[in-house]
Formats: C-alpha cells, structure tokens, sequence
C-alpha cells in the first residue's frame, strides 16, 4: 500500500509559488524503508525569501475576517474529503496505524473549523475610561491586531493536526506563517498547504521550507522579524528557540514524563482500556502518554494484571494493516534508546510484566513494574510504547512524585472521590488534570500547555489567537 504513494519531490512554498532546488532528502516509509518522496533542503537564502514573503504578504494584503472563515472552512471541507489521501500520507511517512492516523485526522477537522468560528469573533472590550478623573468626555476601547509574521515549527508525531494547531489560529488570527514541519513527516504538511492553496489562501500567508531544525530551525530564530514563535517538541530544542528571541514573543509546548494516577475506588473497567489507549497509540510517541501509571497498592496486583490482559491482545507490527493497534517508532534508533532504557531499568532490579521485544524499529507494548526511581525509563521521557506500575501508599504520595519532576504538561486521576479529585486539580502542578481519564486526553478547543519544563503559552484555537493577537487601546476625547 505503500507504494501507492507517488514518490516525487516537493519544493518550498514561498510566495504562493513551488519553489524548487537540487538538494533533496528522501522521506522514508517508517515500516517498509521504502522511500515515500523527497523533499528539498532550504538554504538560508529560502528562508530568507520565505520570511520576506510573509513579511510583504502582511504589510500589503490585508486579510479580512469573512476571509479567514471562507477560506478555513474550505480548507476543512477539502481535507474530509480526501482523508484517504491524508491518511496513506501520514502512515507512510509516520509509520502510525490507521487507527492513530483517522484520529488525528478527525481532530484536525475539529481544529481547522473551530478556528474559522473563532476567525469571526476576535475582538477587544470597551473600557469603563469615564470613571477616571479627567476622562469624562473620553470613550475608550481595545481591539485585537496581529502581530504580523509568525513562524511554527512542528514535531513528527502529530503532521496533521499539530501543524493544524499552529496554522490555523494564526490565519485566523490575521497573521501569516512561515511553517518548518518535522524532517521524518514533511509530506502530510505540504499537501496541507497545497489545500490551502486551492483553497485561495493568499500568496505569502502561509509559507513552507523544509529542512534540518539544526540549520532551518536557527535561520528562522535570526530572523528578528518573525515577531511570534510557536514550536512543540523536546525541551532541551525548546530551551535552545528561546534562548535566541529575546524579547520575541513566543509558545512552547514541550516534554513531559505524563502520569496517571488509579485510586483503590477507581473502576478498572474504565482505567484499563483508557490507560493502554493513552500509553500505546503512536506507540507511545506523545507528549502526553502515559509514561508513569500510580496505582494504590490495595489495587495495584489486580490493575496490573488487568493492564497485561488488556495489552495482550493488542496487535503489533505493520501499520498498513487495518487491524495493527502499535507500529513502528519514527526510526530504529529510537527504538533502540528505548530498548536500552528497558535494559537499563531491569538490570537495576526492574521486571517485565510484557513486552520489551524489538524487531526494527517495532518495540512490543511494554509493561514495567518494580522500577527504581532514578532510572531513565521514570526520569525522562521515553516517547515510546513503555509504562512503569508504581505502587503507592497515600494520595498524597502519588501527588508528590507526580509534581516531583521539572515537567508538568498533563495527569490523569482515575477516583470515585470527589475529595480526591479536587486535591488534585488544586494540587498537581500541570497544565491540565483530567479526571477519570488519563494524561493523554485533550479536546482540541480547550488550552492546552504546560507548566515548568514542559513549556508555556497555550493552544487551542481560541487561545492560541490570544497569544498570537495584541490588544490596542483606542481613545475618542469629545
């Protein structure tokens, strides 16, 4: 099925216009190996062009609110239309099961038009001005302006509708966008812009350069006129972005060791079936899987053996067959990492409950318990199909070591006490706590971001329009 790709090469998208070079990288079939297309590498002279268009595109066209929304609203109508070509795009050059792949698609249909509503609603608030002294013949209001030219920056684990996440609002928004997608997935974003097109977008508002984030990546953080920076991926990346922009403006959604808790009153027959869906899907390979699992020792024997049953039966291997629940990571080497960490863990005293076979790049669900505290699989994130059982005493416990690493993007609580569940939304120290589900569980109008390492702003259409939106203030003296 894989083959049933055309593999061609894509150009940059500058200005409106396919621009071509001689420098290719190939994109690869994340199961197969197999190359999918070739995309070309940017040169700082791309990138400079690419902002320049944005940068004329913004000054000189103005884009209307009516517009936004017609052209958003195509943009969602097209892509429900050709979610098959979508969806063999993004299992190729992600290796991520049809399962995986017709959710993404699914939320980025909701994020796409959630963002034309909100293109129709960005406004200020009129000011109570006349209750100062001195100002009883003024009227005064805000309203929302663009900040101009943005630049986003995506990771490979969400093609579709992370990138959806980033274009959408700032279109919605008024502002336009120089994108640089993931080097593994460039290939769902360029037919995403190519829609865009279609779609009558206009030229310079949304501008594409592929290339390595190491070159690509810097080039667009020199450029002091990109005036916001949104970016999701590693920590460690994201430290090294902001240590370029100064005073630029920026949202960064970044790592995170995601943990869930399940009380001795949780009902399993809900936690097990949510926790192997959020700790398996992409195999693993999201920032908010379920990497560490907190269960009450009264329960902990039974849920464990409950979440062994379940991850049993889940099927391995090739993601172009419409039965795999977990395929490939994005490359062997992280596989291999993965493994190593696995290793690492049991040769500490660590056992495997399932699990920790690799073939390739295909790591079998695993399942750990017995895990050190400060071993890799538990104090970094994995961002692979591996969860560590921790057993707890106390509420309090399962609080402490949750709140207890330098990130805190989302956590789950599975209790039938309310109690329970109110400490923890006063108490744990992320970005969101949902209850009676897990850390990997997000509606994609809500804000969503993290705490301390795990980055700052918030997406969601609404939300990200804020961030990448100004108030200004508007003065009448009579």
């Amino acid at each position: 099925m894989a083959r049933m790709l055309e593999a061609r090469t894509h150009g940059h998208l500058i200005g409106g216009e396919w621009v071509a070079d001689e420098a290719t990288h190939p994109v690869r079939d994340k199961f197969t190996g197999e190359v999918v297309g070739w995309v070309c590498r940017a040169t700082r002279d791309h990138v400079r062009a690419a902002v320049d268009a944005a940068c004329r595109a913004f000054a000189e066209r103005p884009f209307l609110p009516q517009e936004r929304y017609r052209i958003l609203s195509q943009v969602a109508a097209t892509v429900r239309e050709q979610q098959e070509e979508f969806a063999r795009i993004m299992i190729a050059e992600t290796g991520f099961t049809w399962r995986d792949v017709r959710g993404d698609i699914s939320r980025a249909l909701q994020t796409l038009t959630v963002s034309a509503e909100e293109s129709k609603r960005v406004g200020g608030e009129v000011l109570p001005i006349q209750s100062a002294p001195g100002f009883e013949n003024c009227l005064a209001f805000t309203i929302r302006v663009p900040l101009g030219a943005v630049c986003a920056i995506t990771p490979f684990n969400s093609p579709l509708n992370t990138v959806c996440h980033k274009i959408a609002p700032a279109l919605a928004a008024g502002n336009t966008v120089v994108l640089k997608p993931a080097t593994p997935t460039p290939l769902t974003a360029i037919r995403l812009a190519e829609v865009f097109i279609d779609a009558g977008l206009p030229g310079g508002y949304l501008n594409v350069v592929t290339g390595s984030g190491s070159e690509v990546g810097r080039w667009l953080t020199e450029d002091p006129r990109l005036r916001f920076y949104t970016f999701t991926g590693s920590t460690e990346v994201g430290e090294a972005i902001q240590g370029r922009l100064g005073l630029r403006r920026s949202c960064m959604e970044l790592g995170n060791i995601s943990g869930t808790i399940v009380c001795d009153d949780a009902d399993l027959g809900r936690a097990v079936p949510m926790i192997v869906n959020g700790a398996f899907r992409k195999a693993g390979q999201v920032c908010t899987s379920v990497q560490r699992i907190f269960a009450q020792k009264g329960i902990c024997m039974e849920f464990t053996d409950r979440l062994r049953q379940a991850t049993a039966k889940l099927k391995v291997g090739n993601p172009w067959d419409q039965d795999t629940d977990v395929g490939p990571l994005i490359s062997e080497d992280q596989a291999q990492q993965a493994e190593r960490w696995i290793q690492e863990a049991v040769a500490r005293g660590a056992s495997v409950a399932i699990g920790g076979t690799r073939r390739g790049p295909v790591l079998d669900p695993t399942i750990l318990v017995n895990v050190p505290p400060d071993t890799s699989v538990v104090c970094e994130e994995i961002f692979a199909p591996v969860v560590s059982i921790i057993p707890y005493d106390s509420f309090d416990d399962a609080i402490q070591m949750i709140n207890g690493t330098p990130y805190g993007l989302q956590a789950g609580v599975f209790t039938r006490d309310l109690h329970k569940a109110m400490a923890a939304a006063r108490r744990l120290d992320v970005g969101g706590v949902i209850v009676n589900a897990t850390s990997s569980t997000r509606a994609d109008l809500m804000p969503y971001g993290g705490t301390k390492r795990s980055g700052f702003g918030r997406e969601g259409p609404k939300y990200a329009i804020e961030e990448m939106t100004e108030p200004r203030t508007v003065m009448f003296y009579q």
